[in-house]
């Protein structure tokens, strides 16, 4: 049994105490493929083997290949959810990649909102929210523009595959680190501190009343059905293969409204038939072309 075991550890592609072959570094990247549209790179094992130790350690399993066949089978679907959780990153921040966030006050917002003031309606969707951090700093822009936006016919949409950080996103708890990067005027207005924790932010009721959290797969069924003024889908498509980004952006051309906006990460950039029909209107930031939807 001992010489079996050295044999399985020596075909490992990362060191450490559970055996982790190539063949199962293939199978969970055509997994998290397959349910989230996520591609893994070879480069990525060691990451993978980091992210999902613990979870083999939680389950007591011995080894990867163990793991794999849980997660294939239809009894370990919520394991399978758990390993796609611990896959996906989730770094964020408030107000992260400001321009995009400038351009919306400055340029997009105005008009919108105005009409909004005489009965119009506003729809704004972060795909990919990840905690909440963009969907409210979208949310701080609008109240400081329309202070009684949330009793309007505005709404913003923030969506992420992962239930865990939508959950996190919903409640609207931050700690105090977290916060600090909020300008000193908006930290003050839409953030109240914690009662049960005096190292936690709450965001105020008219800020959470303005986002609505929702579990959505990008590779999936969109439920939705009217359009938006703009869309934010931000370092999110760069974990996909360039099909599936490609597949992506012309999937919100029918639903951004004519001059919508769309909001892209530093690092990505449209593809396909999705990139003639838009126009450029700052760094990774663009503009449905009128008559286009």
């Amino acid at each position: 049994m001992a010489a079996n075991s050295r044999k399985i550890h020596a075909a490992s592609i990362v060191d450490g105490e559970f055996a982790f072959s190539s063949e199962d570094f293939r199978k969970i990247a055509a997994m998290l493929h397959a349910d989230a549209g996520i591609y893994l790179p070879d480069a990525k094992a060691t990451l993978v083997y980091s992210r999902l130790v613990k979870r083999l350690r939680t389950l007591g399993l011995a080894s990867f290949a163990d793991y794999c066949a849980l997660v294939a089978d239809h009894a370990g679907a919520d394991e399978r959810q758990k390993m796609l959780a611990a896959l996906t990153t989730n770094v964020t921040r408030f107000f992260r990649e400001p321009h995009h966030f400038d351009h919306l006050k400055r340029q997009t917002l105005p008009p919108l909102l105005e009409a909004a003031r005489r009965g119009g309606r506003v729809r704004i969707w972060s795909a990919g929210c990840s905690r909440g951090h963009e969907p409210y700093s979208i949310g701080m822009i609008v109240l400081s523009l329309l202070p009684d936006a949330a009793d309007l016919d505005v709404r913003i949409l923030a969506t992420d595959i992962d239930p865990n950080v939508v959950e996190e996103g919903r409640q609207g708890l931050y700690e105090a680190g977290e916060v600090a990067i909020v300008p000193p005027a908006e930290r003050s207005r839409f953030f109240v501190r914690d009662r049960t924790r005096d190292t936690r932010f709450s965001v105020t009721d008219d800020l959470r009343a303005l986002v609505s959290f929702r579990e959505l797969n990008l590779i999936g069924h969109w439920p939705m059905k009217g359009r938006f003024d703009a869309i934010f889908c931000r370092n999110v498509v760069i974990y996909f293969d360039e099909p599936t980004q490609t597949k992506i952006w012309s999937r919100f051309v029918p639903l951004l409204m004519p001059g919508g906006l769309l909001c892209i990460g530093h690092s990505e950039r449209l593809l396909g038939s999705a990139l003639p029909l838009f126009t450029s209107a700052g760094i990774t930031t663009y503009e449905l072309a009128r008559g286009q939807a």
